[in-house]
């Protein structure tokens, strides 16, 4: 967007929020602008980065891991060791209270455990729970997690998406209730739900002595604005104070001038096309043969994608995680971009002329598109399709899509069993369904060596490069865009912390 088009747009669109009110310190409310539709507050029950923000401010888990050391600390545990392979004991900070005056033990860790395990409840992610079997109460401030198998990962899941919620209120309420009204015992209290539209949070008084910090700022008032040129003249009028995933151009002109703090952080986020190798479109899909999914990989141009379109700290991906992420393999076969190899694997599949195909995404249509043109250019002919995430997830789960661009954050966990034992286990989102590859997931999972662990994490990433089940394209980064009075150092796990937000 050219600098007098932001600023037009900015003109004409004051006209039509001239009564919003402005967001400043000078009310202690930060104004903050998501871009996609939150499906769900409730923590288990959606599975976007905008649910993980919320999660975060809003609700504990036991443990918390420091983003800069990637420390385990105790949160709402005040420390944990391991019975034997299959257990873990935690011993449970006292005095701490949920925001709607149920005191935090045992019992409230008990519940929600025994809920979130059991498949039939619903929890959306399950890879981020089902790994627990039960807990048990030892004393009101003593607790053990029992695993289905050994788990090594425990931790790291601990310290990131499972969040402990009050059992008499979650009894009551449910995932519904609790999707509107949300009660955690976290830095912030949810005050007013909007699904979809509005959240406001305020300050936790009570808040404990958590590692996550005291919150400064007194209350977050986030409003869903899906068109970046809306959040952009929002800036400009002050109405929104912080806005995130800002496209590169935008926030390049908005970084020249002086009322706006633009800072740039890599994420654990990867951006893959996913191909339907095990035919669930059809045995006849042209995805079930190798060099068909050889060609796409081949055809695609990942370090002009870096180049042009996404900048920051993005890099070029190859395996099918994220290269931080303990066992994620980076010595696997790489395809490079060679458009007139991807043409010949293709006539050697059958297609010498190509073939006409649909082809989904749910965010970045600009990347999508260029990704789309790179297919076209040997051949392979888009009927392009732009979804909801919630969508998209749908048909993915129930019916399968020849090919989509897809992208994942892993929840912000550093380990390989948040990605790819994700999506090649056989679940709802497993286009490759691979008994192999599930196999040595299994073990890389569940092995308490970590030799072992990296070994068989290697033999699966292995494969899914030969088989070209994933094109892994690039990491994602962020940009933050902030007014002057905000002062903000965001953190390479993607999480928008509110409690290291201060007033300059």
């Amino acid at each position: 967007m050219k600098l007098a088009l932001i600023k037009s747009s900015v003109a004409a669109l004051a006209l039509t929020i001239g009564g919003a009110a402005y967001a400043d310190k000078a009310n202690d409310t930060l104004a903050v602008g998501f871009t996609k539709e939150l499906e769900n507050v409730d923590s288990y029950f959606n599975s976007s980065r905008e649910g993980v923000v919320l999660q975060r401010a809003i609700w504990d888990g036991l443990i918390y891991r420091d983003p800069a050391t990637n420390e385990y600390i105790g949160n709402l545990a005040t420390s944990w060791e391991w019975i034997d392979d299959v257990t873990l004991e935690f011993k449970l900070r006292e005095g701490v209270t949920f925001h709607n005056g149920e005191a935090f033990t045992a019992d409230d860790v008990v519940y929600t455990v025994n809920f979130v395990s059991v498949k039939e409840n619903g929890v959306k992610t399950q890879r981020n729970v089902n790994w627990m079997k039960s807990a048990d109460k030892i004393d009101d401030y003593t607790v053990r997690i029992n695993l289905k198998d050994p788990f090594p990962a425990a931790i790291e899941f601990l310290s990131g998406p499972v969040s402990m919620y009050p059992n008499e209120y979650y009894a009551e309420v449910g995932p519904s209730g609790m999707g509107l009204n949300p009660v955690g015992t976290g830095p912030y209290k949810a005050t007013s739900v909007t699904p979809g539209q509005h959240f406001v949070l305020e300050k936790n008084e009570n808040y404990h002595d958590s590692p996550k910090g005291q919150p400064t700022i007194g209350k977050i008032d986030i409003r869903t604005i899906p068109d970046v040129n809306t959040q952009l003249a929002e800036m400009f009028t002050g109405t929104l104070d912080l806005i995130w995933q800002v496209p590169t151009d935008q926030a390049e002109k908005l970084g020249q001038m002086e009322q706006f703090n633009v800072v740039n952080e890599s994420t654990m986020r990867i951006g893959y096309m996913t191909l339907d190798a095990a035919g669930r479109t059809g045995a006849d899909n042209p995805f079930t043969k190798l060099k068909v999914r050889q060609a796409v990989a081949h055809a695609i141009d990942s370090q002009t994608l870096v180049d042009a379109l996404l900048k920051g700290k993005s890099k070029v991906v190859r395996s099918a995680c994220f290269p931080s992420q303990f066992g994620c393999e980076q010595d696997i076969k790489a395809y490079e971009y060679d458009p007139e190899k991807a043409k010949a694997l293709l006539a050697e599949a059958g297609y010498p002329d190509g073939f006409t195909t649909e082809f989904y995404a749910y965010r970045d249509r600009d990347y999508a598109e260029a990704i789309s043109s790179y297919m076209n250019a040997v051949g392979i002919k888009t009927e392009f399709n732009m979804l909801k995430y919630s969508a998209l997830r749908e048909l993915r789960a129930t019916k399968g899509v020849p090919v989509s661009f897809q992208t994942w954050g892993s929840y912000s966990i550093n380990d390989t069993s948040a990605i790819t034992s994700q999506f090649f286990k056989f679940g709802d989102l497993d286009d490759a369904r691979d008994e192999q590859v599930r196999d040595w997931l299994d073990i890389a999972d569940s092995s308490t060596d970590s030799d072992t662990r990296k070994e068989n994490y290697s033999k699966a990433l292995k494969r899914i490069a030969d088989e070209a089940f994933w094109v892994p394209m690039f990491s994602y980064n962020t940009n933050y865009v902030f007014g002057n009075e905000v002062a903000y150092t965001p953190t390479p796990d993607e999480v928008l912390r509110f409690t290291t937000m201060t007033w300059n």
